[in-house]
């Protein structure tokens, strides 16, 4: 099957084509849902065979490369359009095709009855056809061309609502905000690309990554492009300075916000970092930026996230947060952690996303959770996988996220250093407050909603892909289970990824230097600190909620610090977004436009307009006058004659 992997993308491609031609002609929800649904399926099962083809090959012939055709030929650049089949590449294929079929087929209860549902459901299949292009791609240019592309479908799905209106403005604006933002990122991941061809001469992945692990290169052009590629990265996957665009992505449709913002075209950026590994490993400055601007992305989203009121917003930041966490890992070298921790986060997020999805529809539209309150025993399916996906984001023992976060928690103390392990601990404290506070005040206490809501539980069609998540969020961290649990096995996760890293890990020379004992004792201070959260969020919004008002009261300018996210937002548009418009307006429209520009343009015409006028004088129809003219022209060319010899 390893050889067909071009379905998983050609299908979903046919799925847009069909809905997006013929979908306002078909009509029909279920046949419309079907045809979007069936093709990322049918994609997830093609992935799924390849993935159990690679198992039963030896490891060095687990690496297929399946070339469709000749793209690019100009000079010394030859690019075609190959995908690469690998360890990282299937399992990102699996983690983006079997999360967005859950995803798709939760839609169609979602969008129900909305007047554009055959264009959400071609815009969906469209993302999933350029963010299979990304992640499978051979090439630096196959793999721009989905990055192009999920971002330009992150532009429909955000603004897909246009109509609507949130607390910033518009959802186009929301939309236009997510693509500019984003354009500052792949500014700079085009000049590494840029970069990568002057040093490599070849911009395909095997060629690149083998001469950067053999040929004697200078640091410093390491430096550069993975600087440039990390630019990239931190657009894609919104890390300080522009992780601005994601929470006002929360406009558009919960299962956008699930599908793009929480499981996967936000991990675009950490899964470049992963395959580029080789080239950062020999940057270790950039690793160290790397690893400081994650961690302190995640410990500013975490401290947004404890006040915020949005129950999107809360995820918003939430999602910022862990991405954060992401970074740390490859910033500290633990790339398999890393990416270990994109797919359960893709279980429990998209959970926690499609959950908020069930309350916001039983809730007719209303997301701030101050009007929420007992919720459990109107929507107990939805409870109950909301309590699944709570606990694990926190490091719930047990669950996936436990296992994911406290490996890039062990990796950071064992290759980076204590502070990175405290602040990250930190961080994992603030995140299971703030998620079980979310928790506590939708589904506990007492109802603070108008009861001619009448909410109820999701349809089947939304629930059971909760359920599905949910199981994935329970036994999903089993199959990286630390060395310390699983003996001499070791952690298959990490052993199925890594002759994708072994190169970058020897020349980081990251080898496991610390005892098991210290690994254990840091899980424990990890849960202790997870569950003392919880119980402290239990406490505050079930048995003492004055103790919450008391707080914000007392601490108010801290609390609208927090509460407006640090005015990031206006001190961006009071820095940048302010003076590039005006500065627009009276120098490159008053000035550049209309005086230089429109000035030539209308220069020119206005002198040749004199021009003939002038010119039209001599035409005045008498034929004495012209005879005269020419006998005047005559004498002039015999008297230039006559002087001239």
């Amino acid at each position: 099957m390893i050889d067909y992997i071009y379905l998983t993308v050609l299908l979903p491609l046919i799925g847009f084509l069909i809905n997006g031609i013929f979908g306002h002609k078909i009509k029909n929800e279920k046949i419309i849902g079907i045809i979007g649904s069936s093709t990322v399926g049918v994609s997830f099962l093609v992935a799924l065979a390849s993935f159990f083809q690679m198992l039963s090959l030896p490891v060095d012939q687990r690496k297929h490369v399946v070339e469709l055709f000749s793209w690019l030929s100009a000079g010394g650049l030859n690019i075609k359009f190959a995908y690469l089949v690998d360890q990282l590449s299937i399992v990102m294929a699996l983690i983006v095709t079997g999360v967005g079929f859950l995803i798709h087929v939760y839609s169609i209860g979602y969008m129900h009855a909305d007047k554009s549902f055959w264009r959400f459901f071609a815009y969906l299949n469209l993302f999933i056809f350029a963010m299979m292009n990304l992640i499978l791609g051979d090439n630096f240019v196959v793999l721009f061309l989905g990055w192009e592309g999920v971002g330009l479908c992150s532009y429909l799905l955000i603004g897909f609502w246009y109509d609507r209106k949130f607390e910033k403005g518009t959802t186009s604006q929301a939309a236009k905000k997510a693509f500019v933002v984003n354009r500052i990122g792949d500014f700079g991941f085009l000049l590494g690309m840029f970069l990568i061809y002057l040093t490599f001469d070849s911009l395909n992945f095997q060629e690149v990554f083998s001469k950067a692990e053999l040929f004697p290169i200078s640091g410093t052009v390491y430096g550069f492009i993975a600087l440039f590629l990390f630019i990239g990265a931190t657009g894609k996957s919104a890390q300080i300075p522009l992780f601005v665009w994601l929470p006002d992505a929360m406009a558009g449709p919960t299962p956008v916000s699930a599908l793009i913002h929480a499981a996967t075209m936000v991990t675009a950026g950490v899964y470049m970092v992963a395959r580029c590994s080789i080239i950062f490993a020999s940057a270790p400055a950039i690793m160290t930026v790397i690893a400081i601007v994650g961690l302190l992305t995640a410990f500013f989203a975490a401290t947004v996230g404890l006040v915020q009121n949005d129950i999107k917003k809360v995820l918003a930041y939430s999602t910022v947060s862990q991405l954060g966490y992401m970074f740390l890992a490859m910033g500290v070298g633990a790339f398999s952690a890393g990416i270990f921790h994109v797919m359960t986060h893709a279980f429990f997020k998209a959970l926690l996303f499609l959950g908020a999805g069930s309350i916001i529809h039983a809730m007719h539209d209303q997301q701030d959770i101050q009007h929420y309150g007992g919720l459990k025993k109107y929507m107990p399916k939805t409870y109950i996988t909301f309590v699944i996906a709570a606990l694990a984001i926190s490091g719930f023992p047990g669950l996936s996220g436990f296992f994911s976060k406290d490996e890039i928690l062990w990796n950071a103390y064992a290759h980076g250093s204590v502070l990175l392990w405290a602040v990250g601990i930190l961080t994992a404290l603030m995140t299971a407050f703030y998620m079980f506070r979310l928790l506590f005040l939708t589904f506990f206490g007492k109802e603070r909603f108008s009861h001619d809501l009448h909410p109820h539980e999701s349809p089947a069609v939304m629930t059971v892909p909760l359920i599905i998540l949910a199981v994935l969020s329970v036994v999903g961290g089993y199959i990286g289970l630390p060395a310390v649990f699983s003996g001499e096995n070791g952690n298959l996760f990490e052993s199925w990824l890594s002759p994708i890293f072994s190169s970058a890990e020897r020349r980081l020379e990251v080898y496991g230097s610390h005892g098991h004992f210290e690994e254990i004792l840091l899980m424990m201070i990890s849960v202790a600190a997870a569950l003392g959260s919880i119980y402290l969020a239990y406490y505050i919004y079930t048995k003492k909620p004055e103790i919450a008002s008391k707080t914000s009261r007392k601490f108010s300018k801290l609390y609208r610090l927090l509460l407006n996210k640090y005015y990031v937002d206006e001190v961006y548009e009071a820095t940048i977004v302010q003076p590039l418009q005006k500065g627009s307006e009276k120098i490159l429209w008053k000035i550049a436009d209309n005086k230089i520009i429109d000035g030539t343009v209308n220069g020119a015409a206005s002198l040749i307009d004199k021009t003939a006028a002038l010119i039209r004088r001599f035409q005045t129809g008498f034929t004495q006058f012209y005879a005269f003219i020419m006998m005047v022209g005559i004498a002039i060319a015999l008297f230039w004659i006559i002087l001239s010899f």
